[in-house]
């Protein structure tokens, strides 16, 4: 009853579209109920803005703290970006449910291009400090921007389509 709800009027004609809303979406990979990549993803999120910021700071005031406080950030977000990447793609490979919506691969090839965006931006920092401005810069708004598009095209997977909102009741609990 309440699947049938969730069906937009005129998938409910169609029975491909029936079948597509019928498979499972739980999320396969979660800790204690709570899908783990839904967790995971604020950090990269939160850290691409953050090394933003910290660029805007130092373009500003020329301070080498802000070049510091750039290349830790930058490194999080890359390592933080990896870790929630993983366990995304666990998802969308052992998920059919998650796996055969085009939204999902929207998503995951956004979110791919933003963690090689974030390598490139901690890479620059690493290798060639002198160039963070403007280099590190440019990519730290680029990068802000596809966390933008992979965050939306991600909302849409859980808000539209109810993807990874739940854990799956084919994975097997202990008691």
């Amino acid at each position: 009853m309440a699947l049938k709800k969730m069906i937009p009027p005129a998938a409910r004609k169609n029975p491909v579209m029936l079948e597509l809303f019928e498979l499972d979406t739980g999320s396969a990979i979660a800790l204690v109920g709570h899908p783990i990549h839904v967790l995971m993803v604020h950090f990269p999120i939160a850290f691409v803005i953050a090394t933003l910021g910290i660029d805007v700071f130092y373009w500003w005031s020329g301070d080498v703290f802000w070049l510091r406080a750039g290349l830790w950030s930058a490194g999080v977000t890359f390592w933080t970006g990896v870790a929630a990447s993983l366990v995304g793609t666990g998802e969308l490979l052992l998920v059919r449910g998650i796996r055969l919506r085009e939204a999902s691969w929207s998503h995951a090839i956004a979110a791919m291009t933003l963690v090689a965006i974030t390598a490139a931006n901690w890479g620059i920092r690493l290798d060639y400090p002198q160039s963070v401005l403007p280099h590190g810069l440019a990519l730290s708004a680029l990068a802000a921007a596809m966390a933008g598009f992979a965050g939306w095209h991600g909302g849409k997977l859980v808000f539209d389509h109810g993807i990874g909102i739940l854990v799956s009741p084919k994975i097997s609990r202990t008691s």
